[in-house]
């Protein structure tokens, strides 16, 4: 038993590997250095030099954007009169968020006071023919108040208790702040990347008064925070007077992909614009565009309470802000690795299903590298048998041949003298033959009978022993 486990013991500390076998075949040859080539390109260019493989990564960006727009529009209208527009006027909400609108058309209904008036006729559940189609207390569906119980014969509606007059007007077919195409946008990013302690802004001038003569322009001024509306909406392959209008949105995406193996001053900001509100086959439809309401609210002389509705149209803008940081780390570089001698080592599963099933000499492939071992007994103990027992039925073989020799060797010079005196001869022969057992007798006959050489012998000296008797 101790031997046993020693034995066992001491195999751990073996080291195995395995059995190849060149197959001269330059077809599969060739394809599995093709395969090859192919996986180390897709390794060192693709995973090394593209992807940055050897580096560990963090996409788990943390971010704060404040903006501030700049600009003024004087408007003039028949029905609003002369009406300047400054920041503090179309921007909502004023506080400078990641989420922005700047107003671009508006349609205003003044001096709303809380009475009683007719439902709007463009609100279906509103209209009314009789006074029971306006059920008491009940709210207008998509309307401006609640129902009284009252129909009014000459508008068909029903009579509601809300802010009055109700909202009549038509959206504007021209944009009220057609010059807003000219106001700045001042986006200003700052980002962290915690797992490598790095943090940056996308301001990456010190000089103010670059930045107060700067516009954003990805050739001449990529570094500038600071946008042109108007641009904006050129990059996303729109027109802006077309797009204020009725209003959208758009997305300002900042991405952020830093080699912090590489100096701090290459981790710059890259700025992309897309419109979110509608793709470009349904730009025109009645799904798209962005609008709202808001009141301003104002007091008389009285002391009674009115205000002014504002339904505005206008361009709502998103930042985005997506990142990725990049540094060289041991273990991915040796996880990628793996995986590419993995990938060298299905080029030789592919090659060897090729050459062992699709060949026309598979069958010949098969045999040279699969080898069935029984565990009844080896094959080369079983040739060590095999020659040993041969060797002792030759020595047994032989020495029966020894032995039969010499016991013929008296007979034979008995027969050799016979030519002299066969009379003298017979007597002795007999005496011979006489003291032999029958079991050796015929022994000794088959004898003479299968030696080469002695067969002339043994049958000479027969016929003169049979013609003396004859005699």
């Amino acid at each position: 038993m101790a031997q046993t486990w020693g034995s066992f013991l001491f195999s751990l500390l073996d080291y195995k590997t395995e059995k190849f076998i060149i197959a001269k075949n330059k077809k599969v040859g060739v394809l599995f250095r093709l395969l090859q080539l192919g996986v180390i390109g897709y390794l060192i260019g693709w995973v090394f030099i593209w992807k940055k493989g050897y580096q560990e990564t963090e996409e788990a960006i943390q971010s704060s954007v404040f903006t501030k727009l700049k600009g003024v529009d004087l408007t003039n209208s028949s029905t609003h009169g002369l009406q300047l527009w400054g920041a503090e006027d179309y921007v909502i909400p004023s506080q400078g968020d990641r989420v922005f609108f700047i107003v671009t058309n508006y349609l205003v209904t003044q001096n709303q006071r809380l009475s009683f008036c007719p439902e709007n006729p463009k609100v279906p559940d509103g209209l009314c023919n009789y006074h029971n189609d306006c059920v008491e207390g009940e709210s207008v569906i998509a309307g401006h108040g609640v129902k009284t119980g009252f129909c009014i014969n000459h508008t068909k509606t029903c009579e509601i208790h809300a802010w009055c007059p109700v909202e009549q007007g038509l959206t504007p077919q021209e944009p009220m702040l057609a010059k807003a195409e000219n106001f700045t946008v001042y986006v200003k990013n700052f980002i962290k990347f915690p797992k490598f302690g790095f943090s940056k802004s996308n301001v990456l001038t010190r000089n103010s008064t670059y930045l107060k003569t700067c516009t954003y322009d990805r050739n001449d001024h990529p570094y500038c925070p600071i946008f042109r509306v108007g641009d904006a909406i050129e990059r996303t392959g729109y027109n802006f007077q077309d797009l204020a209008k009725k209003g959208g949105a758009i997305g300002v995406g900042i991405e952020w992909n830093c080699n912090l193996d590489k100096d701090e001053s290459h981790c710059i900001p890259e700025y992309s614009f897309t419109r979110l509100d509608a793709s470009e086959n349904s730009a025109n439809s009645f799904t798209s565009g962005y609008n709202f309401r808001f009141a301003r609210y104002f007091k008389d002389a009285a002391g009674e309470t009115y205000r002014n509705l504002y339904k505005v149209y206008g361009i709502r803008f998103d930042i985005m802000v997506n990142g990725k940081a990049g540094k060289f780390n041991i273990i991915p570089t040796m996880i990628n690795i793996g995986s590419g001698l993995a990938l060298m080592g299905a080029a030789v599963f592919a090659c060897d299903m090729i050459l062992l099933y699709m060949m026309s000499k598979s069958s010949f492939y098969r045999e040279t590298k699969f080898e069935a071992i029984t565990k009844k007994q080896p094959r080369k103990h079983k040739e060590k048998k095999h020659r040993h027992h041969g060797h002792h039925r030759h020595t047994r073989r032989h020495k029966r041949e020894e032995k039969e020799a010499a016991e013929m060797k008296p007979l034979t010079s008995v027969i050799s003298q016979s030519n002299s005196n066969p009379e003298k001869e017979i007597q002795p022969m007999e005496s011979s033959l006489k003291t032999h057992s029958p079991e050796r007798k015929p022994l000794g006959l088959l004898s003479l009978r299968t030696q080469p050489g002695t067969e002339k012998q043994a049958t000479s000296p027969v016929s003169p022993l049979k013609t003396h008797h004859n005699q």
